[in-house]
């Protein structure tokens, strides 16, 4: 019983620690998915839309110090049936996803790893019954090396993980698993391959007059934009910084587009506030969001491949080098 108490522990924590840290990485695509979840079309709680971040960052480092804590034996009995309570939760968001077709991805392993509904709902079903068992041969679970050194390795790992979580949502998550990637071609991602949708299935320019400029931007050799997924929601402390790096990106040769969801009235009012030299062009805000996990945000392009990706508060390292 030992030996399936430790092959147990280790499957329960590596999974949990995994689909933790990915998420870590990037706890605001994780809120993005909670905002899905409360929204009215899914479980209906709008009035916890502005909480999802706090949310998603709580429960990312619940789910990931639970991990280590089971994997260091540190707090067995409290782990294990926190381990208990937080499955059961997952158990019902994934079956309620699935059964109703609600969320087609439920951002259980953000986006390093896409499984349908169903497959991480039976996911879940597979770490239950591990857990199950788990809670009956607690005993023998033993700390790892010493109750010392897993106390100690347990407090610093949860203000290692706060300080990650602190850096990339000042500035950008730490690894980007999404097909928007530095070194990301975005007209390959567009390509199909399969019966699937490709990677990128929704990227889309329209100018204000209505016309389709995704390819001529696609075919620029130096293009910057500058995404704002919802000027209302925009930290306007980053435009100063924004018109003064867009100034010099000109005087490159750059030509520079800001992306925004929001209406035209929306833009003028914040391109004369700014004095920006740049048009805008429309594009959906799910797609924004996706692209770059910041608001105002910018990204660089040399023929359709993403050559950079900065938040506005790293504006002036764009041409630092």
């Amino acid at each position: 019983m030992k030996i399936l108490t430790l092959i147990f522990r280790l499957i329960v924590s590596f999974t949990f620690i995994f689909s933790g840290f990915v998420k870590l990485v990037d706890p605001l695509g994780s809120s993005y998915k909670f905002q899905e979840y409360f929204s009215s079309d899914v479980l209906n709680l709008e009035f916890l839309i502005p909480y999802a971040l706090p949310f998603s960052i709580f429960l990312i480092m619940a789910e990931l110090l639970l991990g280590v804590m089971l994997l260091l034996g540190y707090l067995p009995k409290f782990t294990v049936w926190s381990l208990f309570f937080m499955i059961l939760i997952f158990l019902f968001l994934t079956w309620y996803s699935a059964y109703f077709d609600k969320v087609l991805d439920c951002g259980c392993f953000g986006d390093a790893l896409t499984l349908s509904p169903w497959d991480t709902f039976y996911k879940n079903v597979v770490l239950l019954a591990f857990i199950l068992v788990l809670l009956f041969t607690t005993k023998h679970i033993r700390p790892l090396l010493s109750l010392t050194f897993a106390k100690w390795a347990t407090f610093l790992s949860f203000f290692a993980f706060l300080y990650i979580t602190y850096h990339v949502l000042v500035h950008l998550p730490i690894i980007d698993f999404r097909p928007y990637a530095i070194g990301k071609n975005i007209p390959d991602g567009m390509k199909a391959t399969g019966p699937e949708l490709p990677p990128i299935h929704d990227f889309y320019l329209e100018s204000n007059d209505g016309k389709n400029l995704t390819d001529s931007v696609l075919k620029e050799d130096k293009v910057m934009l500058i995404v704002a997924y919802n000027l209302d929601k925009s930290d306007r402390k980053g435009f100063p910084k924004i018109k003064t790096m867009t100034d010099q990106a000109l005087k490159n040769g750059y030509k520079i587009y800001l992306l925004t969801a929001s209406l035209e009235e929306d833009f003028l009012g914040i391109k004369d506030e700014f004095d920006l030299n740049f048009e805008m062009l429309f594009c959906d805000e799910t797609t924004l969001k996706t692209i770059i996990r910041a608001n105002p945000g910018i990204v660089t392009l040399q023929k359709g491949t993403v050559t950079g990706k900065w938040n506005w508060i790293d504006a002036d390292e764009v041409f630092a080098n």
